[in-house]
């Protein structure tokens, strides 16, 4: 079915295009068997890389692409991979998610040595949280001490997104744990390095198309030069990273959403009961009414945050947290309502509904639970209020 278009320049409608047409001819058709493997998605990762959808995050002085509207370009992008698959996506996702500290916080000298390396392809992912650490960000335990001109890391970091198939990665640990949050640090590591090892993968409900794995540090030997900002800044880091890539997993969850109706009206409109298709149910009519206007709502969210971060404007914590909050709970009512539709058959893997329904889960729980976008939102409005006040 036809969809709004809030691209707002011909190349990020070719770059939206391209996206679209991976999503519908290699993405989709091999979702379920993805889903069932649970092997990560090289073939497809490699025509991602091929199509230059990399670079749109990264800027042009680095081999990107990026054209002044990085968060712009990754919501399109994300949303028509998780068209296709959700876990699949994940891969292009969550490098963005990986990349952004070295943007937000590296040196000139970092840009160059990693950005270029991740246009062309090369995956990324982001390592804060802990078995401890989820939620509560500021409560990781994974250490840096700090020995000549290089840092001694100890630790393990869970449920991390590319794990074990990312090259780059981007690790906060404490550097001076005594002072809290303002004692974290960021660094980029290498797969390879020694004393950098993974553990197990995880076995998930949804996204199982993409690989989730526990990372563990021991004795790793990083060079003061792979630090990321100041010392004590970490924290700092990752929080302005949540801001901008927040809307990269609302993205997803409409990319979910869309396709949860895109298949619940296809099904009525082909499915005879009684002798006329479902479709011409009025109920079902509402019901599928619904699923469209909270999806397409959620995607004019997306994209006037995606802009508005673009455009620098204030810190974007509110409407980042609005943002995927908002889309993620919709996409899991929405695929919830297209299992519903499908009846029986939604229920079936079969069909491809309780894939989106499973899929839809995580969004409502990573980079902050929506219970925490709330917390956001709400301590945001109390401090607008109390400097009106003023």
């Amino acid at each position: 079915m036809e969809w709004l278009d809030y691209a707002v320049t011909e190349e990020q409608k070719m770059m939206r295009d391209v996206a679209r047409q991976l999503a519908v001819e290699r993405i989709a058709p091999a979702a379920a068997e993805y889903d069932r493997s649970e092997d990560f998605p090289w073939p497809i990762v490699k025509e991602i890389a091929g199509a230059d959808l990399f670079r749109v995050l990264i800027d042009e002085a680095y081999d990107g692409m990026a054209m002044g509207a990085p968060i712009v370009n990754m919501a399109l992008v994300t949303e028509e991979l998780a068209w296709g698959c959700a876990g699949i996506s994940l891969a292009f996702a969550a490098t963005a998610l990986g990349t952004l500290p070295i943007i937000i916080a590296g040196s000139e000298e970092q840009k160059k040595k990693y950005l270029p390396r991740i246009a062309a392809g090369t995956i990324a992912a982001f390592a804060l949280t802990e078995a401890n650490a989820g939620s509560d960000a500021a409560g990781i335990r994974t250490s840096a001490k700090k020995d000549g001109d290089h840092y001694v890391i100890n630790g393990t970091k869970q449920w991390i997104s590319n794990g074990g198939e990312a090259e780059i990665y981007t690790v906060f640990a404490m550097t001076a744990p005594e002072k809290g949050a303002r004692g974290a640090s960021c660094f980029v590591l290498e797969k390879g390095m020694p004393g950098f090892s993974f553990g197990k993968k995880e076995d998930k409900l949804g996204i199982r198309g993409s690989t989730t794995r526990e990372l563990v540090f021991q004795d790793v030997k990083v060079p003061e030069a792979n630090r990321l900002g100041r010392e004590g800044t970490g924290f700092i880091t990752a929080m302005k990273t949540f801001d901008m890539s927040r809307p990269g997993v609302a993205a997803q969850a409409c990319g979910i959403a869309r396709r949860a109706t895109d298949e619940a009206v296809k099904y009525a409109v082909s499915r005879i009961q009684f002798g006329k298709p479902v479709a011409a149910n009025q109920g079902l009519q509402f019901l599928m009414a619904d699923m469209a206007m909270e999806t397409e709502a959620a995607r004019a969210l997306v994209y006037a945050t995606a802009n508005y971060i673009d455009r620098q404007e204030k810190r974007s914590t509110k409407y980042s947290a609005m943002a995927k909050c908002f889309a993620s709970d919709v996409a899991m009512k929405v695929a919830t309502d297209a299992v519903q539709v499908l009846g029986g058959y939604g229920y079936m893997r079969e069909y491809p509904v309780e894939k989106l329904m499973r899929d839809a889960k995580i969004t409502q729980i990573y980079e902050g639970t929506n219970q925490i976008q709330r917390d956001e939102i709400g301590k945001a409005l109390v401090k607008e209020a109390s400097r009106e006040q003023q």
